[in-house]
């Protein structure tokens, strides 16, 4: 979780803006299939297979913990989560069936919404990652579209690992896959940590 920063080029109408413009989580992944069927990059061809199968994987293992469903039975106000993703990105994969569990489990209090990164760069730009475009990105929104909360792009012992894993010689260019026996030992226990964290502040 990261310290608000205000943002005065981006209002509450646009915040409104990029909800309705937003997809939900089975939108998503129709229009990741589309994008494995007709994009000409089989570089990204691949990436996009390998998120498909992380994400089915998620679905199947993550449940949500006790303390994660009595969070969500104490939030009084609809809330928005606003995320910006790509097709493409392994984090992502790892989080949205996440994200999707604890919205659908709300009961309507969570209103979750995706929108693509290369195609909001005004949004994007105003939420970097050590001045990096890095995703997911999750935007908090209380129900008057005031952010309250940003989280992003992996949890902080990912993002840790991540760190230490480029600085080495030896393993910069691998780090990824490193990273994704990390999610893989770690079965989303530390995000949803994260998350709970994340909605107390809505509480």
């Amino acid at each position: 979780m990261e310290p608000i920063l205000k943002h005065p080029e981006i209002l509450k109408q646009d915040y409104y803006n990029y909800i309705l413009q937003g997809i939900d989580y089975h939108q998503y992944k129709i229009q990741m299939e589309k994008d494995f069927q007709m994009n000409d990059d089989e570089q990204v061809k691949e990436y996009i297979k390998l998120n498909t199968s992380r994400m089915q994987r998620v679905e199947k293992t993550y449940g949500l913990s006790n303390e994660m469903e009595q969070t969500l039975h104490s939030l009084k106000h609809k809330i928005y989560w606003l995320i910006l993703t790509e097709h493409w990105c392994g984090d992502a994969a790892q989080s949205l069936p996440v994200f999707n569990k604890i919205a659908e489990a709300s009961k309507d209090k969570i209103d979750m919404k995706l929108v693509y990164r290369d195609e909001h760069s005004e949004l994007m730009n105003a939420y970097l990652t050590n001045g990096t475009k890095s995703i997911p990105k999750l935007i908090q929104l209380d129900q008057f579209f005031n952010v309250t909360c940003i989280w992003g792009p992996r949890p902080s012992i990912a993002q840790q690992l991540v760190k230490e894993l480029k600085s080495n010689p030896e393993t910069a260019l691998t780090y990824g896959n490193h990273l994704h026996l990390w999610y893989a030992k770690d079965k989303q226990k530390s995000l949803e940590k994260e998350i709970k964290k994340l909605l107390t502040e809505s509480i």
